[in-house]
Order: C-alpha cells, then structure tokens, then sequence
C-alpha cells in the first residue's frame, strides 16, 4: 500500500516527538446538522485522527454512552449512505485529517461489501474498524478493503496472547488499537503501569503506531496514555457530552461545547512528553 493520510500523519506526530489525540463521534448523533458541524470543528479543536461510529442498533461491544449514541442518531435518521455523505462534505474542507469508520460488519453487509468500498473511499474515508469481524474471515471485508489503499485496523486487548497476536497484526495497517480493559466502552479507567506494559509487548510485535483507548475521560488521563503510546483515544466522554445538551433540551452549543473538550484533551496530549 502507499502511504495512506494515517501513515503520514503518525509520521508527522513522530516528527513532532509526540502523541497523537483520537476523538470518536457517533455518525449522525444527535442530528444531521449538529453532527456536521461537530465533524467539521475536530481538527480546529486537536483531533489528529478521527473515528466515526456507523450507526447500528445492537453495538454489542459498546457501553450505554455509545449504545445511546446510536439510537439518537438511527432516531433521527441517520443512514450509512448518509454518513458517507457527511464525511464527503468534511472532506470538501480538509483533505489532511485521517477519518476512520468504525463499527460492525452488519449495517456493510446490508449495504453491500463491494458498494460500501467504492462510497467509503469515494467520500474520503481513510480506514475501517469492524470489531465483530476476526481476522478469521478477512476475506470479508479486510482483503478487499486494503487491495482499494484502505487501512483496516484491529483491535488488540488484555486478553490477546502472544500466539493470537500475530494473526491479529496479519493484515492490520494504519495503526493498532489497544482496547486497555475488559469489558464495555467506558466502563473503567486504564491503570498506567498496566498500559505501558501492553504496549511494550505490542513494539516487540508490531512496527504500526499504538493507539490506546477504552475508559480515557479527563486531560490527566490521555496526558497519562501519551507518554506511553503513540495516540490516545477518546469516545464515550465526547458522546457523554452529546448526552447532556440533548437531556438538557438545547444542542444549540453542543459543537462548541464538545470542541472545547476536545481542545483541553489535546492540549494536554500535546504537552505529556514535555512534562
């Protein structure tokens, strides 16, 4: 594969001796048009990649924050189709920031393997996380994917041994992403000594950048992550952060908001190995 937007811009991050900020958003949560404008403000904000959740109405893996997600967004009529048509519009004002679609292989499967490959790389799409497909059936989705230049990440986690790891790194490109605890997206906070080890093991294995998420909530905690890893990733705050103005009845300063905590992660990403 050539050199993908992920590959250059964890290139860029090493350059800068530093840690990337992954920032995850339900696609569509809460509305169309709150959504576009919070898509559109997370590079402004910090975000060096960023994951996109695709809509699904049994997101198995997920916790409640994320499940919520994306029953408002499935509520108000998000689509996959439509999905691809807002990061098509993100991408008509950034061509550099790394977008990766993540989620589970049944909306694909409903939409067409072959056709969601060609709309996924036609709205600019830069890679897949599908939790639900193991490395077992790559022939799926994985193998098609990358012969288009699209990376397919994987996901490792406490539980991955040193025999499974190397058929879970076969055929992953773009980065690697450390799930640190078992269990459901933010259920629990990484304990640092636990990270750090983990992704020792990972280096031995892997020359791909590590990203670490799961239970990462507050600055202090991804500040903790990027000076371990190669990016922290944060989801379940941000979507916590959608939950609170649509409970409050106004999503009218919800982008504002949610930048704004994006913002202070970053701030505190960019600043770890400094400290």
């Amino acid at each position: 594969m050539t050199a993908s937007r992920l590959d250059r811009r964890f290139a860029e991050l090493r350059d800068e001796g530093r840690a990337g900020l992954v920032t995850f958003v339900c696609g569509g949560d809460p509305d169309a048009d709150t959504f576009q404008a919070i898509l559109d403000g997370l590079p402004e904000a910090g975000a060096d990649v960023i994951e996109v959740g695709m809509p699904f109405s049994d997101p198995m893996a997920d916790g409640p924050s994320i499940q919520a997600g994306n029953l408002r967004a499935l509520a108000a009529g998000m689509t996959l189709k439509r999905l691809l048509g807002h990061i098509a519009r993100f991408r008509e004002m950034n061509s550099e920031t790394p977008l990766v679609l993540m989620g589970y292989f049944n909306p694909i499967h409903k939409f067409g393997p072959e056709r969601f490959l060609e709309a996924a790389i036609a709205a600019g799409v830069d890679g897949l996380i599908v939790v639900d497909l193991p490395p077992e059936e790559d022939a799926e989705l994985c193998l098609p994917a990358m012969a288009r230049g699209l990376n397919f990440i994987r996901l490792a986690t406490p539980t991955t041994d040193d025999k499974r790891l190397p058929k879970v790194l076969g055929n992953t490109s773009g980065f690697i992403y450390y799930v640190s605890i078992t269990g459901i997206t933010g259920a629990a906070a990484p304990v640092a000594d636990m990270v750090g080890a983990a992704v020792a093991r990972l280096r031995r294995h892997t020359d791909l950048p590590v990203a670490v998420g799961f239970g990462i909530r507050e600055p202090a905690q991804a500040a903790g992550i990027a000076r371990l890893a190669d990016a922290a990733v944060v989801g379940s705050a941000l979507v916590d952060e959608v939950a609170r103005h649509v409970a409050e009845g106004d999503t009218s300063g919800l982008p504002e908001a949610l930048h704004a905590k994006v913002r202070s992660l970053a701030q505190a990403v960019r600043g770890a190995r400094a400290a």
